[in-house]
């Protein structure tokens, strides 16, 4: 009798205990559980953050981008991102180099995946909201399956030749205009108003000022533009300029962009990515001849200089 009231005593104790550490257990699982999601959460962030094709970001002194990757010794023109970071086109020269053909790194399954499109369809920018790929005068619009088949601007763009066309996030576009016998052929621009788009105007000689004006890129806010060109005082061939929008809505005057990113030769087709951090552009390295083509490269650069270059109020 006495040693079944020491084993009742004995199992209440054993029960008590277990009734505070089992919570503890199964907290402690939890958290477990909790700390392992929030890393991958933080993984997947980091991903999202950092897509650049798995490249170290540069600082103020421009540096090819994913040399031996996209920079080569061949042609590579025209990189830009999606607005979700997760897809990467460019136009390059083929194996022989002779001719030219559209390519896409894609992000897919924790890895960037290379695929040739097609043969060069235009020189590609997005939408800030990521729909439209345009194609200078061409257009392509995303789809629940990838991008819709290509189509042409109707009036007022319909008989104007275009290699670049940007546009802002209220849909207004910038482009050039592109004509052999015309090389000082203003940047213009077309608002979208009551869902129609306005006759293109000229910008004023702040920008259009110069020859070989060419390859618009606005800010989604339009607060400024960056284009290129040959002008007055500047390191030699084209050069990449940037302008500001002014509070009475004029541009500010030309501001060159330096040394660091312009050279004696052909610099660029400039544009900013889509989280602004970085300048993207391209630079002649050599000139090829009648049978290859040039070896262009693409080059970044930290977006920093944009502000500095922005006029103190």
């Amino acid at each position: 009798m006495v040693f079944a009231s020491y084993m009742l005593t004995y199992r209440l104790k054993i029960m008590k205990k277990a009734y505070f550490i089992l919570p503890l257990v199964f907290a402690l699982f939890l958290n477990a559980c909790n700390t392992k999601k929030q890393h991958s959460k933080d993984s997947d962030l980091l991903t999202i953050e950092s897509p650049y094709l798995g490249q170290k970001p540069p600082g103020l002194i421009p540096k090819a981008f994913a040399s031996g990757l996209v920079s080569t010794e061949h042609y590579e023109y025209g990189g830009a991102f999606t607005p979700d970071m997760k897809e990467f086109y460019l136009i390059r020269g083929d194996d022989e180099n002779k001719k030219q053909e559209f390519v896409v790194f894609q992000y897919k399954n924790n890895q960037w995946h290379e695929t040739v499109i097609s043969p060069r369809i235009g020189q590609p920018t997005f939408s800030p909201d990521g729909k439209t790929m345009h194609l200078g005068r061409r257009y392509m619009e995303r789809t629940d399956t990838g991008w819709s088949e290509r189509k042409s601007l109707d009036l007022p763009f319909k008989d104007i030749r275009i290699m670049r066309l940007t546009a802002s996030a209220n849909g207004t576009y910038y482009f050039d205009t592109y004509d052999e016998k015309k090389p000082d052929f203003p940047i213009r621009y077309s608002r979208l108003i009551d869902g129609k788009y306005e006759k293109p105007k000229e910008l004023s000689k702040a920008i259009n000022t110069g020859t070989q004006l060419n390859h618009p890129f606005i800010a989604p806010d339009e607060s400024y533009l960056i284009w290129d060109a040959v002008r007055e005082g500047g390191y030699g061939d084209s050069d990449i300029y940037i302008s500001f929008r002014q509070e009475d809505g004029s541009w500010s005057a030309a501001i060159n962009l330096g040394d660091k990113i312009n050279t004696d030769g052909w610099d660029a087709a400039a544009s900013v990515t889509p989280d602004g951090k970085y300048i993207f552009f391209h630079r002649t390295i050599s000139t090829g001849n009648e049978d290859t083509l040039p070896n262009v490269d693409i080059f970044w650069v930290d977006a920093q200089i944009i502000e500095t270059l922005k006029p103190k109020k």
